[in-house]
C-alpha cells in the first residue's frame, strides 16, 4: 500500500529535521544562502576583480560589526569605526600598492598602533547602544551570566582584544587580497581562497552528518568528528584538482600535480582548526552564533572563519609554487 502525500511529506520533514539536528543548522536556508553567495562572488569575479576586492571590504566591515556586538556581551569595547577605516585602508593598499607585501606589513603595524591608542580612550557609542548590543547578543543565544559577570573591563583588556581583532580580521583578510596580485591568475586564486574552504566545510558537514561517530573535540565543538575532518580534506582536495585542471595550462601538471593534494590537506585541516577557534571564542563569550546576517549560516564570521585561517597558507603555497 502506497503512502499518502501527507505521510510522504511528514517522512521528508522528519528526515530533514534529523539532518538539521545532526548538522546544527537549517539546511534548506544554508543551501539557499550559499547559492546566493556563490552567485554574487562569481559575478564580481567575472565582471571585474576589483569588485571582488570591494566585496571582501564589505564582508570584513560586517565581520567587525559582528565582533563589536559579540565582544559587548563579554563587556569588551573595541573601536569599531577605527577598525573599519583601518580594514578598508589596509585591504585597498594591499590591492593597489606596487609593493603589496610592504603595504600589508606597514598598514597592519599602523593599524595596531592606531587601534591600540583608540582602545585606550575607551570611547563608547553610548550606554543605550551598549545595552542594545547586549540585548541583541542575548537574543542570538548568549547566556545572561556571560553579560552579568563581565560588565567592567580594564583598558588593557580592551586594547588586547582590539589588537587581536586587527590580526584576526585585517591581517588575515589581507591574505585573501594578496593572491589577486601575483602570477596573473586572480580569478583562480580567488576561487581557491574563498570557495575551497567553503567546499571543505560542506564536505565536513555532510561526512560528519552521515558518518560521524568519533568526536574530534567534544568539549569545543560536539558536532565535529574525525570522519567530518576526512570529508573536509577529500572535498577540498577534489575541488582543488578541478580548479587547477580548469584554470592552469596542462604543461604545469607535469611538475605541479602534487599542489592540489597539499592544498586539500592544508584547507581541510586549517579550515577545521579555524572553525574550532571560532567555536572556542563563542564558548568563552557565551554566545551561540557570531550573528544572524546569513540565513542558515549564523553570522558572517561563522561563514568566513575557515577562509580567514586558510588564506595565509593558500597564499604562501600559490606564491611558492609559482601558480
Amino acid at each position: 500500500m502506497t503512502k499518502s502525500h501527507e505521510q510522504q511529506a511528514a517522512d521528508v520533514e522528519e528526515r530533514l529535521n534529523e539532518i538539521n539536528k545532526r548538522t546544527g543548522r537549517n539546511m534548506p536556508q544554508a543551501i539557499g544562502t550559499a547559492v546566493l553567495l556563490i552567485a554574487v562572488i562569481l559575478a564580481c569575479l567575472l565582471i571585474n576583480v576589483q569588485l571582488f576586492a570591494l566585496l571582501v571590504d564589505i564582508f570584513m566591515v560586517l565581520a567587525l560589526w559582528e565582533l563589536r556586538v559579540d565582544f559587548a556581551v563579554g563587556g569588551f569595547r573595541i573601536p569599531f569605526l577605527t577598525l573599519a577605516i583601518c580594514a578598508v585602508g589596509t585591504l585597498t593598499a594591499v590591492f593597489y600598492s606596487p609593493d603589496h607585501i610592504i603595504a600589508m606589513g606597514a598598514c597592519t603595524v599602523a593599524s595596531l598602533i592606531i587601534v591600540a591608542f583608540m582602545a585606550t580612550l575607551n570611547i563608547s557609542f553610548g550606554n543605550s547602544l551598549d545595552r542594545a548590543l547586549e540585548n541583541k547578543a542575548l537574543s542570538n543565544g548568549s547566556t545572561g551570566s556571560a553579560v552579568a559577570a563581565t560588565k567592567h573591563r580594564s583598558s588593557i583588556e580592551n586594547v588586547a582584544v582590539s589588537m587581536f581583532t586587527v590580526l584576526y580580521i585585517i591581517l588575515l583578510a589581507s591574505c585573501i587580497i594578496m593572491p589577486l596580485t601575483f602570477n596573473g591568475h586572480p580569478v583562480s586564486h580567488a576561487i581557491l581562497v574563498v570557495f575551497m574552504p567553503a567546499l571543505s566545510d560542506t564536505g565536513g558537514l555532510f561526512a560528519g552528518a552521515w558518518l560521524g561517530k568519533h568526536k574530534l573535540s567534544p568539549r569545543i565543538s560536539p558536532k565535529k568528528s574525525w570522519e567530518g575532518l576526512a570529508g573536509s580534506v577529500l572535498f577540498a582536495m577534489a575541488g582543488a584538482f578541478i580548479v587547477f585542471a580548469c584554470t592552469y595550462e596542462s604543461n604545469m601538471w607535469a611538475t605541479r600535480w602534487w599542489v592540489p593534494i597539499i592544498a586539500g590537506f592544508i584547507i581541510g585541516i586549517v579550515g577545521t582548526f579555524g572553525d574550532l577557534c571560532a567555536s572556542m571564542l563563542k564558548r568563552d563569550l557565551g554566545i551561540k552564533d557570531m550573528g544572524h546576517l546569513l540565513k542558515g549560516h549564523g553570522g558572517v564570521l561563522d561563514r568566513v572563519d575557515s577562509i580567514l585561517l586558510s588564506a595565509p597558507f593558500i597564499c604562501v603555497l600559490l606564491w611558492a609554487t609559482g601558480l
